[in-house]
């Protein structure tokens, strides 16, 4: 049996990060959202990897990386330095970095707080907590009424509501999956059921004394990387509009529709990657 070795290193505090290299070619540093999934659930990114080196980074306490002694290190805007960290020991002066879902937080931070180390950003149906962009209850089920012709809705629905509610039950949560997913085909489906959020983890991400959205405007307005905001056709959030308020936000950025929902690459796989790399290769 051969055994992989994964590659590491230590951050700031110590607590040792593992990350996970695929493809080859100019390296992309890949955020995993969830929050708190091991990176795994970002797969090749649709075939991105036939492109790229894909650097997944696993967050403190999940995947291979370690659980660090002080919990509070898993609050979103101190895992920015773990992102530091790994662009110190890449040996890299810059960096393409991609966040998807709640990571697009976190990378939108890692941009205003080393906007000179950004190469190229790119935000997979990004999380909006970051600079304070709020989804109106009445936004989010006129998207899910979208879906109401599908079979599974109304079963759908309700575990929604109820997983809204608290019940943070697996089966509750799968039930509600297909909402993220277009179509919700084999393939979402097996995606949907790979590599669960770490408990811990995720509760800390949204820690208390979150940073200030105002600050973080004013920093990403200042930013002259160019920024790709990619939303899924179907996503109840970020919705089109909602993808557009946030590229607005930064001097040069731009957004991009693609089919599916909030997982793309994995049920438009070719249509995500092309997207992407053709975004990369402009700039």
């Amino acid at each position: 049996m051969v055994t992989l070795i994964v590659p590491s290193f230590s951050s700031y505090d110590g607590t040792v990060l593992a990350y996970h290299l695929k493809g080859e070619g100019e390296p992309l540093v890949c955020l995993p959202g969830g929050p708190a999934r091991p990176c795994g659930y970002l797969g090749d990114l649709g075939g991105l990897a036939a492109q790229r080196q894909l650097i997944l980074l696993d967050s403190r306490g999940t995947g291979k990386s370690a659980v660090p002694v002080d919990p509070g290190t898993y609050r979103v805007d101190r895992l920015v330095a773990d992102v530091e960290a790994l662009r110190a020991h890449l040996g890299l002066e810059t960096v393409d970095l991609l966040g998807h879902s709640a990571a697009g937080n976190l990378a939108i931070l890692y941009a205003a707080r080393h906007p000179d180390r950004v190469r190229r950003l790119v935000l997979v149906t990004p999380g909006l907590m970051a600079v304070g962009l709020e989804v109106t209850d009445e936004e989010w089920f006129a998207e899910l009424e979208r879906r109401s012709a599908e079979p599974w809705f109304d079963n759908a629905l309700t575990a929604l509501k109820a997983w809204e509610a608290g019940d943070d039950r697996d089966e509750v949560k799968l039930a509600a999956r297909p909402f993220f997913y277009s179509p919700w085909n084999d393939a979402a489906q097996a995606h949907a059921r790979s590599f669960p959020a770490v408990p811990a983890a995720a509760d800390g991400f949204n820690g208390q004394d979150a940073p200030d959205p105002e600050a973080t405007r004013a920093a990403i307005a200042r930013l002259t990387a160019p920024v790709l905001v990619i939303c899924g056709e179907y996503d109840p959030s970020p919705t089109a509009a909602q993808a557009a308020a946030l590229a607005g936000l930064f001097p040069n950025a731009r957004t991009v529709s693609v089919r599916g929902a909030h997982f793309p690459w994995v049920t438009a796989p070719r249509e995500f990657a092309s997207t992407v790399e053709e975004f990369l290769g402009r700039h």
